[in-house]
């Protein structure tokens, strides 16, 4: 039986090929798969939230369990049950809809995602960047900043109702010329259409890929990599001509007249024509012979830089309309649709403002031979939306002044300030490439003062004494920063939480991410209890009563819960001590103590 890495490394090279996939049904044999699937969601804070089976989660795993669903698969009588729906509220006001599957589903869900992300994921084009691995926002707005330079119009566009309208028999039109395998295609087809259960009626589904389901995210790159191909192969060699634009007539006659007024001494008139001559671009902006289109995607958000005149800029974006219209059934959304000037206007990308620079006082002298160039004219840049900052600001105001926040009184402090701290954090890493993320530093203090009235409310003391009691420094690549910081013992280390030590300053190397240790503990954290699990269940012994044969995983939401939960109490359950001690939110133990935990019953102490 091939380990899951070897058939990753398989399908990854039939897809770079362009080989279709003739025996991918067989693979859902493979024990390794389910088990590699197992360790990729458990962690998942979903991996307790039940569909329509309350009985049917991750918790109570088992190789048993997935021996069970392989065998199901073999004879094909597995058939995806619905799953429940449910909404959230959108930012821009409506409900999103998510369908919540059963942890069956999930894990049968996994093992064809990595199935068929390891086959696709060499055919996809680097203009996409969502939903997929090793990639992102911020590998998208690099994508910007190095592609879109000069650009004279931005077309931003969005696709109205992208993953509930998304056709199911032109996507598995488009899986069968990848896939030859009827019996895999049949599987995909019975999960688009397994339909769903909302206030406790069955209604079925004729299109979509329902949002919170694994496989969702990858069926829905394959359906918009048409989009792709579409835009690289047929509309860019179309819009995209010329080596390189022709000169600015009326540039290169200043030029004369300069070199002229310099031969003849008339040094001062030619300083005169220069500073007229800057404000004209080197290069003719409206040559017929040259034109540009670049493309990016983000789910179902694009971005398209082309330089070129208005005119072409909307024939481009009715084209891609048609084709989106016509060839994959999806609409745009015309309000979210928009044709900016690139250098007066900003489009609204992944949360950024982007525009092009275009500053022809702003000179450099090149190394070569020192001459002045403007150097900054046509370079991308990203910066904060306006209001962005205002707009994060007024929840810590009331009443026209910054107050105290008092749904936190009831926490400790360390988890006050940590909470304050991974706020501003995940602001700032995200907009790390925003020329002007140090003004973050207007909601720095806002937060800041917040924070000291919160820990003053709290301790009931001075706002002054809070400053006394937590003010310490921190350093960070060579900089020493004021910080607010406490110490918390948990018994077997001493943890320290502070507020502040925040650079405030653009990231100017765009392949470089943030430093952030914190962040990397956990990732690494992450993989290193993934094989643990997988080590401990397959060694099929109980951790509490050593028993062998049949045993499953317990799990717990969250670690943090369940100390909570146990802190003021002497007497501890052997399982809780046993989870407490090894740091773990997960337990391997058999039937019988599994169903001693869930009723509450006492079990023998751990071994």
């Amino acid at each position: 039986m091939q380990t899951s890495h070897e058939v990753q490394q398989a399908m990854r090279k039939l897809g770079a090929k362009g080989i279709p996939l003739t025996r991918g049904y067989r693979l859902l044999f493979n024990r390794h798969l389910f088990l590699t699937a197992y360790g990729n969601i458990y962690y998942n804070k979903g991996a307790l939230t039940p569909g329509t089976d309350e009985n049917d989660t991750l918790d109570g795993m088992s190789v048993e369990r997935m021996d069970h669903l392989i065998q199901l698969l073999r004879e094909e009588k597995y058939d995806p049950p619905p799953s429940r729906r449910t909404s959230v509220p959108k930012k821009s006001g409506g409900r999103r809809y998510l369908g919540i599957p059963n942890g069956s589903e999930k894990l049968v869900q996994e093992v064809l995602r990595i199935i068929l992300e390891a086959y696709y994921e060499p055919k996809f084009r680097d203009s996409s960047h969502g939903y997929r691995p090793e990639r992102g926002c911020h590998t998208a707005l690099k994508h910007v900043k190095t592609k879109f330079q000069n650009a004279t119009w931005f077309i931003e566009g969005d696709i109205k109702g992208c993953f509930d309208n998304i056709d199911h028999d032109i996507l598995l039109g488009i899986l069968k010329r990848d896939i030859h395998d009827g019996r895999l295609i049949h599987l995909i087809d019975r999960f688009l259409k397994a339909g769903y259960i909302e206030d406790w009626e069955y209604r079925k589904t004729y299109s979509g890929t329902p949002q919170g389901g694994i496989l969702s995210p990858l069926l829905s790159n394959i359906y918009l990599n048409e989009l792709d191909r579409f835009i690289e192969d047929e509309l860019m060699p179309q819009h995209n001509r010329g080596k390189r634009r022709a000169t600015n007539p009326a540039y290169k006659s200043y030029s004369n007249r300069i070199e002229r007024r310099r031969r003849k001494g008339q040094l001062e008139e030619a300083r005169e024509l220069e500073l007229e001559r800057r404000q004209l671009p080197a290069v003719d902006p409206n040559d017929p012979n040259f034109r540009r289109l670049q493309y990016v995607r983000y789910a179902d958000d694009w971005l398209l830089g082309f330089i070129g005149p208005k005119a072409e800029a909307l024939e481009i974006k009715e084209q891609v309309k048609y084709f989106l219209r016509e060839r994959l059934r999806l609409e745009l959304s015309e309000e979210k649709t928009f044709i900016t000037h690139a250098k007066t206007q900003s489009a609204h990308f992944l949360g950024y403002a982007i525009s092009i620079y275009q500053a022809n006082d702003s000179l450099t002298r090149r190394s070569s031979d020192g001459a002045k160039r403007r150097s900054i004219n046509g370079i991308v840049r990203l910066a904060i939306p306006e209001g962005l900052i205002d707009q994060k600001i007024s929840r810590y105001y009331h009443g026209g002044k910054i107050t105290s926040d008092t749904r936190f009184l009831q926490s400790s402090v360390p988890l006050i300030i940590l909470t304050y701290q991974q706020r501003l954090r995940g602001l700032v890493q995200y907009y790390q490439y925003a020329m002007n993320v140090s003004s973050f530093s207007k909601l720095k203090y806002a937060m800041e003062i917040s924070l000291v009235k919160t820990l003053a409310h709290k301790l009931r003391i001075p706002v002054t004494r809070v400053y006394k009691r937590f003010k310490s420094t921190h350093e960070i690549n060579g900089y020493t920063y004021k910080v607010l910081k406490v110490e918390c013992d948990t018994g077997k280390r001493i943890s320290a939480f502070h507020w502040g030590a925040i650079p405030l300053r653009t990231t100017h190397i765009m392949h470089e991410p943030m430093n952030d240790n914190q962040y990397d503990y956990e990732r690494f954290q992450y993989f290193e209890q993934r094989s643990e699990l997988i080590t401990r269940l397959m060694a099929d012994t109980c951790e509490m009563c050593g028993a062998t044969g049949q045993c499953e995983v317990h799990h717990v939401r969250k670690l943090a819960d369940l100390k909570t939960r146990w802190q003021h109490k002497q007497a501890k359950p052997a399982w809780v001590t046993k989870m407490i001690a090894r740091q773990r939110k997960t337990l391997i133990v058999c039937k019988s103590c599994h169903w001693k935990i869930h009723n509450g019953d006492p079990l023998p102490q751990p071994k």
